[in-house]
């Protein structure tokens, strides 16, 4: 099983790619896992919201392989606390999937494409984050779940 969080645009901060390699080397413990980054799109001053979402959804298609479990991180998601995303977590390993794949949006949001094929939808918060800093915070949670699922004291409860 492999996890992988799919993303558009690299991360710009210096700081906070120091957080996300640190949190992707301590889950590289646990899970093999990726961080795959899409180009943004240019020129989209041009472009609509619903052109810029439409042309990010044929990007996000093209990275996604036959048997993925797709997940996609929004805000109207399901929200679960650490613990219950721990066990989400598991069952969602268990249940025989090659990839989990969250999947962050662009600054839109995703197409209706996209959200007709994910398997499932996941909020973080009912706050919105800066696409930087979801990456972190992300990444920090699948860490604490797998921590959580080892029975290892990082998570406090």
């Amino acid at each position: 099983m492999k996890l992988s969080l799919l993303v558009i645009g690299k991360t710009t901060d210096r700081h906070v790619q120091i957080l996300i390699d640190d949190y992707t080397s301590r889950l590289s413990h646990y899970v093999p896992f990726s961080l795959d980054v899409i180009p943004e799109l240019r020129n989209t001053k041009a472009l609509s919201e619903e052109q810029q979402k439409a042309q990010e959804a044929e990007l996000i298609k093209k990275q996604l392989q036959a048997g993925d479990y797709v997940v996609l991180l929004d805000e109207h998601g399901a929200e679960r606390r650490s613990v219950e995303f721990a066990t989400w977590l598991q069952k969602r390993m268990n249940a025989g999937s090659r990839r989990i794949v969250f999947i962050v949006g662009g600054p839109y949001g995703f197409d209706s494409a996209i959200h007709s094929f994910a398997n499932e939808e996941i909020s973080l918060s009912q706050m919105t984050f800066s696409h930087q800093l979801i990456r972190v915070l992300f990444i920090e949670q699948l860490y604490r779940a797998c921590t959580i699922l080892r029975g290892e004291p990082y998570h406090h409860e």
